[in-house]
Parts: structure tokens; sequence; C-alpha cells
């Protein structure tokens, strides 16, 4: 279902060197797969795809009908990070990109995110589109605590108790399943619970509630996904130099420590997959980025992006590699027509498809860039739907395991991300942190 394609890399590497990169990466599968390495008590991602229970996907389409039948029609989902990436992923890929401006009856409610940011602005116009919707909230949060996701949570909860008297069928949560802010606060409210798994992270929990349920009910066809991802879960669990999750994961690294690529970036020719590339960026960026090590991930939009920093790409200092999320076929048909006076000099495209246009700006991009010395691995996908989602999702999460493993870090904890967090509350002069408000201020001034 999915393919690696390392000929944009044959230039640059040599093939003893790829061998010896694929024996380690092989090495670092078989860490993943014996779960014995750092970790490993986070591994619980590896088996949801053949493990999920149809129970679990009744209960989120339960939620889902008996919200239809009281007319919601918008539902906030509050969180951050893994607790919003992978739904607003999918939810972005497999939407109508005029869904909102066609309107007319809609099948689902539509989905809208917050808790992802600490804008005032952003809560602001949150409420006003509220106010002119019959609303629903779905809170992903394993403490209930996160500044972000607790504020957003906040705000919107009050709305609902002021507007709904049946304010309590209106939120559901995915937590803890047992501690936790908010765990406490929906038992004592008698809200919907859904469980974050303990042995899973954030950044690999779209295939959990936590994605599951926001796709569910935005309207999509979580089984198919589910589907793909247990496709791909067989695939990934053989141990072989042909794996593609070895392929990519030794590639990426011999690019890394042979070639000094520091940044890999995540080229897409889609807009309904830039959030691929949130999602993707979040996965290896916390999963790899630590000790001092880690390849940067950033994303681009081909071929808005080409027309920015396209000209970096091809032309600025060599530090980087791209992985080409390649799809084979587009899933509508658009052709291009012939124009009697032609003054946009565009009837030699007469009677093509835009999508070949598309691909052939591909290709020409893809050869441009290696001969300007920018090494590329593709990724291939049939086609964005549910089931190739599913599938790309688990490849994604599979890979940076075992490419985390073979670089030497422990790829699921995430210690940098409080030092941010320590600053913050002693600047909010929360409870704890007072003593340390005022050294920080003075180093502001």
């Amino acid at each position: 279902m999915i393919k690696v394609n390392l000929g944009g890399c044959s230039t640059f590497v040599e093939d003893a060197q790829y061998n010896e990169s694929v024996g380690k990466a092989l090495a670092a599968f078989d860490t993943l797969v014996a779960g014995n390495g750092a970790g490993n008590d986070f591994l619980g991602w590896k088996h949801l795809p053949s493990q999920t229970p149809e129970s679990l996907i009744a209960d989120c389409e339960a939620v889902r009908d008996g919200w239809k039948a009281k007319g919601v029609d918008l539902v906030v989902v509050i969180g951050i990070g893994g607790s919003y990436l992978g739904a607003r992923c999918a939810i972005e890929a497999l939407s109508h990109n005029f869904a909102r401006q066609l309107g007319g009856k809609k099948a689902a409610a539509e989905v809208v995110f917050a808790g992802n940011n600490l804008s005032e602005e952003y809560l602001a116009e949150l409420l006003d589109l509220v106010a002119e919707r019959n609303v629903a909230c779905i809170v992903i949060s394993k403490s209930g605590t996160t500044t972000e996701p607790a504020v957003a949570f906040r705000i919107v909860k009050e709305y609902i108790e002021k507007n709904y008297q049946d304010a309590s069928e209106r939120i559901v949560a995915i937590t803890d399943a047992k501690k936790g802010a908010l765990k406490t606060l929906s038992t004592q409210e008698g809200y919907r619970t859904f469980v974050v798994p303990d042995n899973v992270g954030g950044r690999f929990s779209v295939l959990t509630p936590v994605g599951l349920l926001p796709i569910i009910v935005a309207g999509f066809d979580a089984r198919a996904m589910l589907a793909g991802a247990a496709e791909m879960e067989k695939v990934l669990s053989e141990r072989s130099a042909e794996n593609p999750a070895v392929k990519y994961a030794a590639m990426r690294n011999l690019l890394y420590s042979k070639l000094g690529k520091k940044i890999e970036v995540l080229v897409t020719y889609n807009p309904k997959f830039q959030y691929l590339g949130e999602w993707w960026k979040q996965l290896y960026g916390e999963s790899e980025g630590k000790d001092l090590k880690g390849i940067f991930p950033a994303s681009v939009n081909f071929t808005t992006d080409l027309h920015s920093v396209g000209q970096f790409i091809q032309d600025g200092d060599r530090v980087l590699f791209e992985t080409v999320v390649h799809v084979e076929k587009a899933n509508r048909s658009v052709v291009i027509g012939t124009d009697e006076q032609n003054l946009d000099q565009l009837n030699y495209l007469a009677g093509k498809h835009v999508e070949h246009c598309n691909a052939m700006a591909e290709l020409g991009t893809k050869l441009a860039h290696i001969d300007g010395g920018v090494p590329q691995v593709e990724i291939s996908i049939e086609k964005i739907d549910a089931r190739n989602l599913g599938g790309l999702f688990y490849f994604f999460e599979f890979a940076c395991g075992v490419s985390a493993y073979q670089l030497g870090v422990n790829p699921f904890n995430q210690p940098g991300v409080e030092a941010y967090k320590k600053n913050m509350f002693a600047l909010l002069h929360k409870p704890g942190y007072e003593s340390q408000a005022a050294e920080l201020e003075a180093r502001l001034k």
C-alpha cells in the first residue's frame, strides 16, 4: 500500500554506506518489536490497528448520533499537540476544500479546534461562532490541567452551561481512566468519557479515541482508517531490508549522520495534506529532538511554496533533504479547455487533466532539486482516502520508532517541552512558582 522510493538519494550515498545503515535500522527494528528499548512502556500504539474493538467505534458513533438527534451542527474539539493534530490532519485531508462555502444540508457536524493556542482573539472569535450554532464539545487532556486546553475548556464549558439545559450531555471528555482533574470533573458532572490509554503517548494517539472520536463525529470512516493501518501493521512487522519503515529510517539517518543533512522537509502536492505536515512535524520533532541530536522537521506544500521557500531549497545552504508524499491518483477530474485567443498561451495544455500538470510539476521539481544537491525520499500512496490515510499514519509512527532507536534516543519522552511551561507558570504567578517570578521578570527588563 505504501511504497518508499530511495532513487532520489542514489547519487548522494554509496551502496556500502546505505547497507551499513540498513543493518543499524534492522537492529533498531528488533528493539522496537521486542519492546525492550527506552520508553517501552509507551508502545501501546503498535497494535491499535489490529486490536481496536468494534465496540469502541460503536461508542463513538453513538456520540455522533446522539448529538445529531439534538441538532448539533458544530463540535469544538479542545486539545493541543497530539491531542488534536491527528484528528485535524484526517478531517482536513478527507473534507471537501469548500465545504463551509457550499453550505446546504450536512450529514455531519462541522468540527473546529481550540485549546491549541493562547490567543484571546481566537477564543473571542470562537465564541462569536458558537453563539450562531448548535454546539457540543470534545475535550482531550490526560491531566485536565495543561494550560492551553484548560483555558479553552473553561470558556467553552461556561458558554455551554449558560445556554443549554442538557450541558452535561453536550460535553465528552477523553482523559485518563482513573485520575486527573478532567477525570474528576467528568465524574462530578456526568460527562461521557473515553480513555487515553496509559501506554500511548499523545503524538502516537491518532488511532485511539483522541483521533477516532472527532473523525467519526465529522462524518468520516474510522473503520476504513483502522483497516488501512492494520494492513500497514502487518506489512511493517516483517523483518526485512525491504520493509518500508526500515528503508526510510535507514536513509534519513544516513543522510543525517554521513552527509550532515540536519533538516528534513516533508513535501506534499495537495493542499488537503497541509496538516499532515503539522502532525508529522510533531511526531518526529518531539520523538527525535533530544540529547542534542535529531533532524529538524519542516514541511511545505507545493506548488504553492515553490514560489517562496522553493528558492532556498533549490539554491540555498545544502543542509536539507526532502521527503515527498506522492499521491498516485486524484479523487476528482478537471480537464483544461481550449481558448480561441490563447492569450494565456495555455492551449498546449488543452485536453489535459490539471492533475497531469501537477504530476509534471512534481517530477520537474524532483529532477531540479536533485540536480541542485538535494536528496529526495519518496513515499507513495494510491490516493487520499480514509484507508490510505490510516496506513500513512501507522507507517510514519512505526518508522519514527525505528528511526529514533537508530539515532540512539528515547522516541517516547519529551523532557524539553517542560522548560517553557515552568517559565510561563512563574510569569503568570501560578501558586508554587512565585519565587521564580522576580528573577525571570528582572531578566526580561
